[in-house]
């Protein structure tokens, strides 16, 4: 009896040590980010006791209301808190009824009144996708890039009346890569990274052991980025200037540039070292010299004379392409699908239907975007079709590529039938051996394809066995050893082995 009750105290001790120092949280913001902050801090123990979260968009909630609702948890769809400047009198009753230690903002669009941000007895912390105070604002991680910083990371600080000015309560860091993104950035670390900050600040508030470090009132940048026309290149800046501007705008708004007079809209930018490749000069206003279309993609030029990449265009009609077809036309024929295709069709149909769930039937003219799909739901479909469709290679740039639900099942299966792979063209020399006809490339073999030597040079390969001249074979320059050595760190950086290390 003894020991039954011992055993009871010791569990009973057990659970009060787990829920000690829990706190009661609002969360207060959306995104897929706000909705994985949530699930986690549940499973930490602290108690969610209301979700502040913007109203349903073209009948759709946010990642993170649905994940609120489906626990039970209260939620609230506010369109603003404030009006000219004053808290709404019966928005901020609201929030104060759920009476919250600590308001916990994982990511948030709306103004926030201070009457809200200081009640609980705890204040309020905000991630943020900067190392503060060197960027602040809603674009803080773009100027990242723009500025060619070294390092890249996030804050989680207590919120203040200033903007973004709070104490710093943790911050981390991460190194900025020569061709990262926001989205690489964003995948790479600031989320999975992010989420787990939020939940270790919430503990170190939870225990009382949290720090404030004042920022300094100066040193900080603040500037916007949000309108179209503030994202034209200059080109009167080097390569890299020019390549972090590009990769700072990329995916919203998107730097852009006019192209043979037509405005174009450059994604997937990369620094390019080696000798000028060949491709097919196109006019590019303002810029130094004429951009490249090569097999490759666009090839623009600095004004110091360095080289950039563009992966892919996209024009003033919304329509994206890859930069290395610019000047080809697609006369490519709709496919005939077969039985086991309108199968693949039909699930493809269902998981577009799920995604866009205001759309009521899904169309061949159905556009993904105008539909109103955003990036998160790019991702999903890209994953969601990878489990249904296995060894389909599908990229996020493929939906932007094709964008209505025609386009992309003739994208996809095309994909499946392997159709979308170029073929390999060999030129062999042949030799009769051993009754046997032996066939044997004699070109360079770089980036893909055979090629001859960039000087055009060759040299003989001699049979062993009587002296005789096999073929002969390309000799290789210090250019061609260039352009291998560029297109292996391309590959290496860009491929798809670089996608699976990062």
């Amino acid at each position: 009896m003894l020991w039954t009750a011992n055993q009871f105290i010791r569990k009973f001790s057990t659970t009060a040590i787990y829920y000690q120092n829990k706190l009661r949280l609002a969360l207060i913001g959306q995104s897929l980010f706000g909705q994985e902050v949530y699930n986690n801090l549940r499973k930490e123990g602290h108690k969610i006791v209301g979700v502040f979260t913007v109203p349903d968009k073209d009948g759709k909630a946010d990642p993170l209301a649905v994940a609120a609702e489906k626990d039970g948890t209260p939620v609230f769809k506010f369109p603003r808190w404030r009006v000219k400047g004053k808290s709404i009198p019966e928005v901020v009753e609201a929030y104060k009824s759920v009476g919250a230690d600590l308001n916990v903002l994982p990511y948030c669009t709306q103004f926030i009144p201070m009457d809200v941000i200081d009640s609980p007895k705890n204040g309020s912390i905000i991630y943020h996708p900067s190392i503060l105070p060197r960027h602040r604002g809603a674009s803080a991680i773009n100027w990242t890039l723009i500025n060619g910083d070294k390092k890249a990371g996030f804050s989680v600080f207590w919120a203040d009346d200033g903007l973004d000015t709070g104490p710093i309560l943790l911050q981390r860091a991460c190194d900025v890569e020569p061709n990262d993104t926001v989205d690489t950035l964003y995948n790479r670390f600031l989320f999975p990274e992010g989420i787990k900050a939020m939940l270790e600040a919430v503990q170190l508030i939870a225990d009382g052991k949290a720090p404030r470090i004042g920022q300094p009132e100066d040193g900080a940048t603040y500037e916007g980025i949000q309108k179209k026309e503030n994202a034209k290149i200059c080109w009167d800046n080097s390569a890299q200037a020019i390549h972090n501007w590009i990769r700072g705008h990329d995916k919203v708004p998107g730097a852009w540039t006019l192209i043979n007079e037509q405005m174009v809209t450059l994604y997937g930018s990369s620094l390019l070292d080696g000798p000028v490749p060949t491709g097919q000069p196109v006019s590019v206003e303002g810029a130094s010299k004429p951009g490249l279309v090569t097999k490759n993609g666009l090839v623009l030029f600095g004004n110091d004379g360095k080289m950039l990449t563009i992966r892919n265009l996209q024009f003033e009609d919304g329509k994206m392409i890859p930069a290395s077809k610019y000047f080809s036309k697609d006369d490519s024929a709709t496919l005939e699908l077969t039985e086991q295709e309108k199968a693949v069709e039909s699930e493809i149909r269902n998981i577009w239907k799920g995604i866009l769930s205001n759309v009521s039937v899904i169309e061949n003219t159905t556009d993904f975007f105008k539909s109103g799909a955003a990036s998160m739901d790019v991702v999903r479909l890209v994953e969601e079709l990878k489990q249904k469709c296995e060894g389909l290679e599908l990229q996020n740039e493929d939906v932007y590529m094709a964008t209505t639900f025609e386009e992309f099942i003739q994208m996809v299966v095309r994909k499946l039938r392997g159709e979308d792979k170029e073929e390999l063209v060999i030129d062999y020399a042949s030799l009769n051996v051993n009754n046997m006809t032996v066939k044997m490339p004699y070109q360079c073999f770089i980036n893909g394809q055979f090629a001859d030597a960039d000087n055009g040079k060759t040299y003989d390969t001699i049979n062993p066995t009587d002296g005789s001249v096999i073929c002969k074979v390309a000799y290789c320059s210090v250019a061609d050893v260039d352009k291998a050595v560029a297109a292996a760190k391309d590959a290496f950086e860009n491929g798809e082995w670089g996608k699976k290390k990062k």
